[in-house]
């Protein structure tokens, strides 16, 4: 009888146990509300060093210094703190890179936060600049369009007579109506590029990224080329009042868009509860 009573002892503390695991909430405060998100432990790296960010301070009053509707809003430049007015941004880093840690389950879905950088062939992350996907739901024709070689091919097929304003055409849509009209005249040129050059711009997606695409939108031209450590769980309205608020010819909000961020343990039960999010399941809920 005790040693039953020691083994349901046992199996009660290990529940509990379970049952109040904390793990950090990332909240990021605006003028236009709180947005909060999870850290993803399979990018360990990313996750570390982005708690270590706010645990030092470095991301306190910073601007999200670009952002595009449709597409997302990108922060963390240091060189934003004490920026001026007009003053061009996006280059400013903290002196180190991070290595890409990529995950197929890990992808550009709406509200996911990723890890910015330049043109690297390593595709390191940026030590400290950050973006989350504001996106728009996606057709599953978009998603089975290969978008990188699209966008490659467009640039071929302006070098041909006849198609040489093609690139200046597509870029001045892109800020006049807005990132949704910019993407839906690259497909509406697919048909012209694969008879034009000759190739078949269709790839295979995942069952998974589809069902999250179209559900839920995102900016999936960006999967596999930069590191996705976070998702927001609650605060999607504050990213799209961010994103939705009139730019200059940087992208740069006129006003400026200054933020702080804070971390709080919370009970991981508590996070599926309040915001309907669950472990281990990535598409978004």
């Amino acid at each position: 009888m005790r040693k039953i009573t020691f083994i349901l002892l046992c199996i009660c503390l290990i529940s509990a146990c379970q049952e109040t695991e904390k793990i950090p909430l990332v909240k990021i405060r605006t003028k236009y509300g709180v947005i909060k998100m999870v850290l993803h432990d399979e990018t360990p790296q990313h996750k570390a060093n982005f708690l270590k960010l706010i645990e030092q301070g470095k991301l306190d009053s910073l601007l999200f210094h670009r952002t595009i509707q449709g597409f997302m809003i990108q922060g963390g430049d240091p060189d934003s703190k004490k920026a001026q007015a007009g003053q061009a941004l996006g280059d400013g880093d903290v002196g180190y890179t991070l290595p890409a840690e990529f995950d197929e389950h890990l992808f550009h879905q709406r509200g996911a936060v990723g890890a910015a950088r330049d043109d690297n062939p390593e595709k390191r992350s940026s030590g400290i600049q950050f973006y989350i996907v504001q996106g728009r739901k996606i057709t599953v024709d978009e998603l089975t369009t290969d978008m990188k070689i699209l966008r490659k091919s467009i640039q071929e097929l302006s070098q041909k007579p006849g198609f040489d304003s093609l690139e200046i055409q597509l870029q001045h849509l892109r800020k006049t109506e807005g990132y949704p009209a910019y993407r839906k005249k690259l497909m509406d040129l697919k048909p012209l590029i694969e008879k034009e050059l000759q190739i078949d711009l269709n790839h295979e997606v995942s069952q998974e990224k589809i069902e999250a695409y179209t559900r839920f939108g995102g900016t999936p031209h960006l999967d596999n080329d930069y590191t996705v450590f976070g998702q927001v769980v609650d605060g999607m309205d504050v990213v799209d009042l961010i994103a939705s608020q009139p730019t200059d010819s940087l992208d740069r909000p006129m006003a400026d868009m200054r933020f702080f961020v804070e971390v709080i343990e919370m009970d991981k039960t508590e996070i599926e509860q309040l915001y309907n999010y669950k472990f281990g399941n990535k598409v978004n809920q």
